[in-house]
Parts: C-alpha cells; structure tokens; sequence
C-alpha cells in the first residue's frame, strides 16, 4: 500500500507533475491489500479506548495523571 515515491530533484519533479497535469503519465492504482474486516475491529477498539479508560478511573486518579501531563509539557529543559 506504499505509495510511489515522486523524484527529490527539483527539475525531475517538475516534469513528472507537469506530464501528470497533461495526461502523459498517469498515477498509479494502488489497492488496499487491508482485510476490511481487521481495520473495522482496529478502528471500533481504538475508538473506545480512551472514553473506557476515563470511565474507569476515578476523578482523582485522573487529576493526578494531569497534573503530571502538564508538569511534563511545562518542564524547562
């Protein structure tokens, strides 16, 4: 599912858009080799994690684990 890369150099990439833009060249299809089944149970997972994870704890435990987020974020290095 890797996309092909587009050249570094400024006058290959410039070509290649241009006979993109034109119709000389065409991008490739690329498929998506995923099982449909596997992404919808990732995503379903993935999308309950953090709302359970709240549920879960109690207020004070939460507030504690924000008091350490904001001490990291503000840390001086």
């Amino acid at each position: 599912m890797n996309k092909p890369k587009r050249p570094r150099d400024t006058n290959q990439l410039a070509k290649s858009i241009v006979d993109l833009a034109t119709g000389k060249t065409k991008e490739p299809i690329i498929e998506d080799t995923r099982n449909p089944a596997a992404v919808a149970l990732g995503r379903l997972g993935g999308l309950k994690g953090g709302n359970a994870r709240a549920k879960a704890l109690s207020k004070t435990k939460r507030s504690q684990i924000a008091q350490i987020a904001a001490k990291a974020r503000w840390k001086k290095k």
